[in-house]
C-alpha cells in the first residue's frame, strides 16, 4: 500500500483506532527512510534538533523505552529519561502533577508508559507538549502494532490479504488490541488464539476471528505472533499449569509446520521460553524477532518525526 497521507492529523499518538490506512501507510513509509540511517557510519540526522522529549515510564520496559531512546538521539533530539522509581512518585506525586510539572520546563514531546489503561488520552487533555503512547495499561500499544506492521510489509511486501495469527495471552495484552486494529485496518485476515479464560470479551468486534485451538490459527498462516503469558498481571487461575499450557498451546515447530512454508514468527517480547515459544522456534530460521528490534528503531524515529512537524506540518 502507497500512503496518500502527507501528515498526522493529530497531535498525539495515543492509539492505532484514531489512525486512518493512509497515516499507518505514511508511517510505515517514513520508516522504510528512517531504516537507512542505521546503515551510516555516523547514525544521525538533524531532524529534531533543538526538541526535547522525555521519556516517561512507569513500567519496566527493556526494547520500548531503549529504542525510543536511540530513535531520539539518531533525530538529535535532547532527551531526559526519568526513572520513576526515584522521582516524585514515591512520595504521592500523582500522574498529572508530575506531568505539569515536567511541561514547566517546556518540552515538546513526552513517551508515556503507564500501568492505567488511558493514562495517555489523560494528559492530552492537559499537556501542550505532544503525547506518545508507549503502553497503557492492558488498552494499546500503537508503537509496537506499527513496527510489527513494519516487519511483516519487509518480509512479506504487502499487509493485504495474509493470514496473520496471534496466540497467547490475549486477555492482559495491549500488544494484541493494536495489533488487530492495525491489521484489520490495512486488509489483513487476523485470527486470535487463547485458552477460553484468556480471551477477551468483544475480540471480534475489533475484527479478528478467535478461536481456542492453535491448529486452527496456524494452519495456512502467513505470520505467527506469539504473546508472553503475564503472570504479573493475573490473578487467579487461568491455566493448570505453565508446562501444561505449553504443552497445548505453546508454539513447536510441530505446530509451525502447520502454517505456511514462507511464514515468519514473531514475538513483542519478553519472551517466556518453553512456555509460549519453543527456544528452537524463537531462534529458528522463520523468526524475525530481532528485527522487529531492530525496525523498532525506524518506526519510532518515524513516529517522533512526524509528530515534530515532518511532512507537511503543523
Amino acid at each position: 500500500m502507497t500512503a496518500t497521507a502527507t501528515a498526522l492529523a493529530g497531535r498525539h499518538l495515543l492509539g492505532i483506532a484514531d489512525l486512518t490506512a493512509d497515516e499507518i501507510g505514511l508511517i510505515l513509509d517514513t520508516a522504510e527512510a528512517m531504516k537507512e540511517v542505521a546503515e551510516r557510519p555516523i547514525k544521525k540526522v538533524p531532524a529534531l534538533r533543538g526538541k526535547t522529549v522525555i521519556n516517561l515510564f512507569y513500567e519496566p520496559s527493556t526494547r520500548t523505552r531503549t529504542s525510543f531512546e536511540v530513535a531520539e538521539k539518531r533525530l538529535s533530539a535532547d532527551t531526559l529519561n526519568i526513572a520513576v522509581a526515584t522521582s516524585s512518585v514515591v512520595k504521592g506525586e500523582t500522574l498529572i502533577d508530575t506531568v505539569l510539572n515536567l511541561e514547566a520546563m517546556h518540552p515538546d514531546m513526552i513517551v508515556l508508559r503507564h500501568a492505567s489503561s488511558g493514562a495517555g488520552h489523560l494528559l492530552s487533555k492537559v499537556c501542550r507538549a505532544r503525547i506518545i503512547n508507549a503502553g497503557d495499561g492492558m488498552h494499546e500499544h500503537p508503537t509496537q502494532a506499527l513496527l510489527d506492521a513494519f516487519t511483516i510489509r519487509e518480509r512479506k511486501g504487502r499487509l493485504a490479504g495474509l493470514k496473520v495469527a496471534i496466540i497467547g495471552d490475549l486477555l492482559h495484552s495491549r500488544v494484541l488490541r493494536s495489533n488487530v486494529l492495525l491489521l484489520s485496518k490495512m486488509g489483513a485476515d487476523v485470527w486470535a488464539c487463547a485458552p477460553p479464560t484468556l480471551i477477551p470479551r468483544g475480540l471480534e468486534r475489533l475484527g479478528a476471528h478467535v478461536t481456542t485451538s492453535v491448529d486452527e490459527a496456524v494452519r495456512g498462516a502467513d505470520v505467527v505472533m506469539m504473546l508472553r503469558i503475564q503472570l504479573e498481571r493475573m490473578e487467579g487461575n487461568f491455566f493448570p499449569s505453565l508446562r501444561e499450557y505449553f504443552n497445548v498451546f505453546g508454539m513447536t515447530p510441530e505446530r509451525v509446520a502447520l502454517a505456511r512454508e514462507d511464514a515468519i514468527i514473531m514475538h513483542p517480547g519478553p519472551m517466556n521460553r518453553g512456555v509460549e515459544i519453543a527456544s528452537e522456534v524463537a531462534d529458528g530460521p522463520r523468526s524475525v524477532i530481532l528485527d522487529q528490534v531492530t525496525n523498532g528503531v525506524a518506526v519510532r524515529m518515524a513516529v517522533l518525526y512526524l509528530l515534530a512537524g515532518g511532512g507537511d506540518g503543523d
